[in-house]
């Protein structure tokens, strides 16, 4: 179960609450990559179109978010997809202590002893910081009793929200311009990938592990939208007819029945799964994915951050339908 927890926090880019054998897995794989957002998101719905505005507006939407007059010098990261955001967008220079997951880039000050899976008002603290990027807001107000200003980075569902997250943090870090060109080099990318893909007349259909228990994604999911850009459709889907599960377990049997043209998989690094291992397992050798060689490996880390490097994911799975189609 611990093993298991670590791997969904992973997953799912930042903190959880609940363990990994819940029947509920949307409680045990919230947020790494997760909370899943609430109306009290802490994220903008658009960008303000005035630069001397911005921070009165965000201050006004976004009770989270506290706007400080002098851009913070000691930024304290427990969420690793805001870690990544914050040195893409310039702010390196002023982070001084990420948790223990926010270890990319390789520059990115990590402590070993900073949990973002228990935060710990004490440790942070102790760091004397201007500004915390938290992914859940369940120490904020702790934090703030003690002066400290508090940003919530919390779950994008969408692309929209990962942009618009981008923009508040280069707004209260004082990075805003920096902020809009990753924005901008974001959209042209992605505009460049998906028009690349070629989607057949019949799409072909995938399953994406999280881990060897068979928990997977729906496209309702920020990871599954990815997919869904991409032209693919997804079996989960079909698991969670009343909606009622966004990280459905799905059984041997749904996935031998479904017939998936397509299997990534997400649980190499925390679980030593490989092509192999999913081959052997019964009965999956006569699947289309496996049969046609079509399993591929994913990052877990950049399969669940919604930062700057969902780029490489959707990209990742660009290579994979090229594969497929024998090109």
């Amino acid at each position: 179960r611990n093993l298991m927890k670590k791997f969904l926090f992973l997953v799912f880019g930042l903190l959880i609450f609940a363990a990994c054998g819940s029947d509920n897995v949307a409680d045990s794989a919230n947020e790494q990559i997760t909370y899943e957002p609430t109306a009290t998101s802490s994220l903008a719905t658009e960008i303000p179109e005035e630069a001397e505005e911005s921070a009165a507006s965000d201050a006004d939407a976004q009770p989270d978010v506290t706007v400080v007059d002098n851009y913070p010098k000691a930024i304290v990261s427990l969420s690793p997809t805001a870690t990544e955001m914050l040195f893409a967008i310039g702010a390196g220079d002023q982070v001084i202590a990420v948790d223990n997951y926010s270890y990319y880039p390789p520059e990115a000050p990590v402590v070993d002893d900073l949990s973002g899976f228990s935060p710990n008002v004490e440790a942070i603290a102790a760091f004397q910081p201007d500004l915390v990027l938290l992914s859940n807001p369940t120490i904020q107000e702790e934090l703030e009793l003690l002066g400290i200003n508090v940003f919530v980075a919390s779950s994008a569902v969408d692309l929209d929200e990962v942009y618009s997250q981008i923009a508040e943090i280069g707004d209260i870090t004082g990075n805003s311009d920096g902020a809009s060109v990753l924005v901008a080099q974001m959209k042209e990318q992605i505009e460049a990938i998906v028009a690349s893909i070629d989607v057949p007349a019949e799409p072909l259909t995938y399953f994406h592990e999280l881990d060897p228990t068979l928990y997977s994604v729906t496209s309702s999911t920020f990871i599954g939208q990815i997919y869904s850009m991409a032209g693919v459709e997804n079996i989960a889907d079909a698991a969670d007819g009343a909606g009622t599960s966004q990280y459905p377990q799905l059984t041997q049997e749904f996935i031998l029945e479904s017939d998936p043209d397509i299997i990534f998989f997400a649980d190499a690094q925390c679980c030593s799964q490989t092509v192999a291992t999913i081959s052997e397992r019964p009965g999956w050798s006569e699947l289309t994915a496996v049969r046609n060689q079509h399993v591929f490996e994913m990052n877990a880390d950049i399969a669940s951050r919604w930062g700057p490097r969902l780029v490489q994911f959707l990209d990742t799975v660009l290579s994979a339908l090229k594969t497929v189609a024998g090109r």
